[in-house]
């Protein structure tokens, strides 16, 4: 894995934007939910990259 890329298999999974895998990097937030029988599970993938951080705020 590229360095500070090493999580990234796991954002990759919720990036659907073309840009987003192109790049390797989170550009709108995305979720995921799903239960187990105990458990719901919510996976939220939020942009890092100062650039979407607005994203990732009005995102919430």
């Amino acid at each position: 894995a590229e360095l500070g890329k090493g999580s990234f298999k796991y954002a990759w999974v919720l990036d659907k934007l073309k840009a987003e895998r192109e790049r390797g990097i989170t550009i709108d937030i995305a979720l995921w939910k799903f239960e187990t029988p105990k458990y719901y599970v919510t996976v939220i993938d939020a942009p890092g990259h100062r650039d979407f951080i607005k994203n990732m705020i009005t995102g919430t």
